[in-house]
């Protein structure tokens, strides 16, 4: 569509790339940036330039963070034998906002996908077995999601934990097949937590 303004139209472009933007609300978007004053557009401009040139990878748990070792990995309040393995970063969040689990985390970066070309070398699993053998955590809770690949990436993972000693468990299906923790609710999150099952071993 011709709004007569090729920034504008650049804009919108621009929005609709964004996971689950359609033109429609890419629009409306790039008209309320249109309407907002230069301050807040500056604000905006600024965040988004900020997540690029500051945000890196916590050497330990490979969360977001802009200082290496990431706070939830140097908070000596949390329990030490215990590693939640999530997926992406998006997913600490989501378990931390259920206030059920206080242990550590690792993540992965993503899950085994054979089809798109992932496989253990492209995810954070060689540094989770290192972590493993080097602090010898009593349990490793699998908080993947419920979904083909996050199935078959418990069961890689389950495989070669189990022989280094720990227990290994998967939280409870409380979350939807095919849903993502990202998206569901504290309530079922929690609960999803607390009845985690062991797995093998």
């Amino acid at each position: 569509m011709d709004f007569g303004s090729e920034s504008l139209s650049r804009l919108v472009d621009e929005f609709a790339r964004l996971p689950g933007i359609g033109r429609k609300t890419a629009r409306r978007l790039a008209f309320h940036v249109l309407r907002s004053d230069d301050e807040a557009v500056a604000r905006f401009a600024r965040a988004l330039t900020d997540v690029k040139s500051k945000i890196t990878f916590c050497g330990i748990c490979h969360n977001v963070t802009e200082s290496s070792p990431c706070s939830l990995c140097t908070d000596v309040r949390r329990i030490d034998d215990q590693v939640c393995v999530v997926e992406e970063p998006s997913d600490v969040l989501a378990v931390e906002a259920t206030g059920e689990y206080r242990g550590r985390y690792h993540v992965l970066h993503g899950v085994l996908s054979p089809l798109d070309g992932i496989g253990p070398e492209e995810l954070k699993v060689k540094e989770l077995l290192a972590r493993v053998r080097e602090q010898s955590p009593r349990e490793v809770i699998l908080a993947l999601n419920p979904d083909t690949e996050g199935d078959a990436t418990a069961f890689y993972l389950q495989k070669l934990l189990v022989p280094l000693g720990c227990t290994v468990s998967r939280i409870a299906r409380g979350i939807p097949v095919g849903g993502d923790l990202e998206f569901a609710d504290t309530a079922t999150l929690g609960r999803a937590i607390q009845g985690r099952e062991r797995m093998g071993g």
